[in-house]
């Protein structure tokens, strides 16, 4: 017979969800199984999305950075790349993490098991180990974290010359012509990763622009730059075909800026989306429902249909994002511990990790337009900004979207260098239901990108000090 486990709370996977869910439930006094088919918690992001990802995107930048220096005068010798010691050092920041998650999992007492967990009924888990063992848990409660998968591109294509975001991060080699499909965000970084390591990378989006859904406005800085470092881009473009051959993969193209739609790669990267894990997990022997796409259904405490399982991260829907998925987490802790709380943030950061840098928060113009919500855009140009021209990134702008009667925060987007490290303020300006005066009134340090924010809520009020706006008249 199976080894039978009893717990409080089970928490199936180990992403950042799961273990900021497990380490909240056992701060709060909750004996906490988490299971995860990992040696170490970290799941996708730290192992195969975000850590890999941003650490390889760093070397890009600072080689970006070097060849940019030329227009100033300050010349580098081309750099010389060690394929082998930038993986080496990009697996290293991953086990530095992911082994201290693991001490942090030993500290709380969590019961860390690694297998693969199904459902046999609402309260019983049965775990297959990675050493061939099975086990089975009893839990009060489980939350289901198993993330997602990258969505595939037609029919499966056995190839080692096709890849998806799970393995273009361990860089085996720099292709010479490297075809990278979807312009999304995925896309966007891992292609700028391989152009600036030297291959000839040619972008495919079958919309007709860059990062759907963003504000174009957002979106041109990024578009300038991109012309520069990527072979081609072509939008409104279909991929018929992708047929393996001796040497690479030949792709069949449809668009009307394509002229040889017949062309070999060396690889290609399949970038067009992700879907939730939400199959393999036995949920038929529960009461657990799913959307037809797959994603969990959950309500605003992230229960799912099922009283005794919640469901949180990429897996229940919305935007997938590894912090939302840790704040579902530590919300769905305390509903177990019997506070009466609920996920309602009032703005969740988005961030690109290109160069330049995309992060959004709140609503954007797009969306407030397509609800009919009467809107008023401010905008910040960095060409206005003391420190964004001595670092020569003039070409960012910050943008603040009010309500055009109440003149309440909606949302915030900024395009520029080290965008990602400011949006957090316009985050908790929205959440905490800051007005524009609050921002222009709160004095930023000088001279810093930070100061734009500021500059951007002045300007709605006809107050900042480096844009001038004529004042408006009062009636």
């Amino acid at each position: 017979m199976p080894e039978v486990i009893q717990t409080q709370v089970a928490v199936i996977g180990a992403g950042p969800g799961g273990y900021g869910c497990a380490f909240m439930c056992a701060d709060l006094g909750l004996q906490t199984v988490l299971i995860d088919v990992e040696k170490n918690p970290g799941g996708t992001c730290l192992y195969r999305g975000c850590i890999p990802t941003k650490a390889l995107l760093h070397i890009s930048h600072v080689i970006s950075n070097a060849l940019e220096a030329e227009k100033f005068g300050v010349h580098f010798q081309k750099p010389k790349l060690d394929i082998d010691e930038i993986r080496k050092n990009v697996r290293g920041v991953v086990e530095h993490l992911t082994g201290g998650l693991g001490q942090l999992t030993k500290l709380r007492n969590i019961h860390y098991i690694q297998g693969r967990a199904s459902f046999l009924d609402s309260n019983t888990l049965e775990v297959f180990l990675m050493d061939g063992r099975e086990l089975r848990i009893n839990a009060e409660y489980t939350v289901i974290s198993a993330g997602s998968r990258p969505a595939l591109f037609g029919q499966p294509i056995d190839s080692p010359d096709i890849m998806n975001s799970n393995t273009a991060v361990n860089i085996e080699e720099i292709p010479e012509r490297l075809l990278v499909i979807g312009g999304g965000y995925i896309g966007l970084e891992l292609g700028t990763v391989y152009a600036t390591l030297g291959s000839e990378v040619t972008l495919v989006e079958l919309t007709d622009g860059l990062l759907p859904g963003v504000d174009r406005d957002l979106v041109r800085p990024l578009e300038k730059h991109l012309e520069k470092i990527l072979h081609q881009i072509h939008l409104k473009t279909l991929v018929k075909q992708l047929k393996p051959q001796k040497k690479g993969i030949a792709v069949e193209l449809e668009g009307a800026e394509i002229k040889k739609p017949q062309q070999i790669f060396d690889k290609v990267l399949v970038s067009v989306g992700r879907k939730p894990n939400s199959s393999g997990l036995g949920l038929k022997n529960t009461n657990v429902s799913v959307d037809e796409k797959g994603f969990i259904r959950v309500d605003e405490q992230r229960r799912t249909t099922d009283p005794c399982i919640f469901a949180i991260g990429d897996v229940a829907g919305g935007m997938m994002l590894a912090h939302k998925a840790t704040h579902e987490g530590r919300t769905v802790a305390e509903v177990i511990s019997g506070k009466n709380v609920a996920f309602e943030p009032q703005a969740i950061p988005a961030i690109v990790f290109t160069d330049p840098e995309i992060a959004w928060c709140g609503l954007t113009e797009e969306q407030a337009r397509a609800k009919n919500i009467p809107i008023q855009i401010t905008k910040f140009p960095w060409s206005a900004s003391g420190r964004a021209m001595t670092m020569f990134r003039g070409e960012g702008i910050t943008k603040m979207i009010t309500h055009a009667e109440t003149k309440q925060i909606l949302g915030f987007g900024i395009a520029g260098a080290n965008a990602g490290e400011l949006i957090g303020e316009a985050t908790l300006a929205i959440e905490m239901g800051a007005t524009p005066e609050d921002i222009d009134l709160t004095i930023h340090p000088h001279p810093t990108l930070n100061e734009t924010i500021m500059e951007t809520a002045g300007a709605l009020l006809g107050r900042s000090t480096h844009l001038y706006r004529k004042p408006q008249r009062k009636e």
